[in-house]
C-alpha cells in the first residue's frame, strides 16, 4: 500500500512485515527509515540485521537471517539496501519464499533510489506492496515543501516571521537536509527569539571570513578580482552552496527587474522604492545597471539557474560554474564566456 511520509505514523500499529523507502532526497529516506525503526523497538524489535545487494551478496544470506531464530532478540529487523532498486530474478524468487513463510517476529525494510514503472509493474514490488507499505520519498516542492517546513519549524517549536520564513523557502526548497540543519542551528541559538529574516542574513554573515553579501556587493560593483577571492575563501570556509546560490540568483534577479522596469520608462527612483532599496545601495545597483545589458542579464539568470537546479537535483556543488557566473557581472567576460554552457 503507498502512503506518504507525513502519513507513516498512522499506519505502524501493528507493524507491517514489509515496508519499502524508496527515493532520491537523503534526508526524507533517512528520517521515514527512522520513523520506522523507532516504532519497531517501541513494538519490542531490538536486534538490527543491515544487508546490502551489492558485490558477493547472496539471496540466501537473506532467507537465513529471515528463517533463524535471534539470539540476541524475540524480534528482529532485516534492512535491505538495493541500490538500484532491481533485485532480478533471485530477488524476486527471494522475496516470495518469505512472503510464504510469514514471520510477524521479522520487519524487513527495504531501501533504494526512486522507482520508475519498470519496477513498480514488477512481480516482486507488486507482491511486497500487498503484504506491507510502500513509502515513496521524492523531495517536496512548491506547496508541498511549505508544508513541510512548517511542520519542522512546529517540531523545533521556533518562532519565525513570514519575510524569515519566506527567505528559508528560497534558500532551502528542493534541500530537506540543508533546511533541517538550518532549523537545528536555529534552536540551538535563538530558541525563544521571534526570528526575522535580519536575524538570518546576521547569522549568515557570521559563517565565514567574507559573507555571501559582501561578494554580492564586489560583484555589483565590478570588483571582480577581490570578488574571485572572496568565492574562494567562501568555498575553503565550507559555506553552504545553497546559501550562496540564493544570494547571487537573489542579487541577479533584482537586476532583471530594475532593467526591465527601466526599459518600460519606469523611473529608477520609482523602482528603488518599489523594491524596498536601501539609500547605501543604490550606488551599487546603479553601477551594475550602468555596465550590463538587459540581453546579458537575463544570461546571467539562466546560467544561474542551471546551478540551481543541478544543485538541488543532483547535489552538484559547481565552484567552477559559480566562478564562472560571478565573472559574468563583468560585461567584458560575456563576450569571451557567454558560449559556455554548463551540461
Amino acid at each position: 500500500m503507498r502512503v506518504y511520509p507525513d502519513q507513516v505514523n498512522r499506519h505502524l500499529s501493528p507493524l507491517p512485515q514489509v515496508c519499502m523507502v524508496f527515493g532520491d532526497d537523503p534526508w526524507l529516506v533517512e528520517h521515514t527509515k527512522q520513523t520506522l525503526i523507532t516504532a519497531a523497538k517501541q513494538q519490542g524489535f531490538e536486534e538490527r540485521i543491515q544487508l546490502s545487494q551489492e558485490t558477493g551478496f547472496s539471496w540466501n544470506d537473506l532467507i537465513q537471517e529471515w528463517q533463524s531464530m535471534s539470539l540476541f532478540a524475540s524480534r528482529r529487523i532485516i534492512e535491505l539496501t538495493l541500490p538500484n532498486a532491481k533485485p532480478g530474478a533471485d530477488g524476486s524468487g527471494a522475496f516470495q519464499t518469505l512472503l510464504a513463510q510469514a514471520n510477524p517476529d521479522i520487519l524487513l525494510i527495504l531501501q533504494g533510489p526512486k522507482l520508475g514503472l519498470e519496477q513498480t509493474n514488477s512481480k516482486w514490488f507488486k507482491s511486497l506492496d500487498k503484504a506491507g507499505l510502500y513509502i515513496p520519498c521524492a523531495t517536496p516542492e512548491g506547496k508541498q515543501f511549505e508544508r513541510w517546513l512548517d511542520s519542522r519549524i512546529s517540531h523545533y517549536q521556533l518562532t519565525i516571521h513570514h519575510d524569515a520564513k519566506a527567505m528559508m523557502f528560497s534558500l532551502f526548497e528542493g534541500n530537506l537536509l540543508a533546511a533541517e540543519q538550518a532549523l537545528q542551528m536555529l534552536q540551538l541559538l535563538s530558541p525563544e527569539q521571534d526570528i526575522t529574516a535580519q536575524h538570518l542574513q546576521e547569522y549568515f554573515e557570521d559563517q565565514s571570513r567574507f559573507s555571501v553579501f559582501q561578494l554580492t556587493d564586489a560583484l555589483l560593483l565590478n570588483h571582480h578580482k577581490q570578488a574571485q577571492h572572496m568565492l574562494s575563501q567562501l568555498q575553503g570556509e565550507g559555506t553552504a552552496m545553497p546559501i550562496l546560490m540564493w544570494a547571487l540568483f537573489k542579487e541577479i534577479n533584482l537586476l532583471l527587474t530594475l532593467k526591465l522596469g527601466m526599459s518600460q520608462g519606469t523611473p529608477l527612483a520609482k523602482l528603488y522604492s518599489q523594491h524596498r532599496i536601501w539609500d547605501k545601495r543604490k550606488p551599487l545597483y546603479q553601477a551594475a545597471l550602468q555596465r550590463l545589458e538587459l540581453d546579458q542579464i537575463s544570461h546571467m539568470l539562466a546560467f544561474a539557474s542551471k546551478l540551481e537546479l543541478n544543485l538541488k537535483q543532483h547535489g552538484a556543488e559547481d565552484w567552477v560554474g559559480t566562478s564562472h557566473l560571478c565573472l559574468l557581472f563583468d560585461p567584458r567576460a560575456h563576450n569571451r564566456l557567454a558560449h559556455i554552457e554548463l551540461s
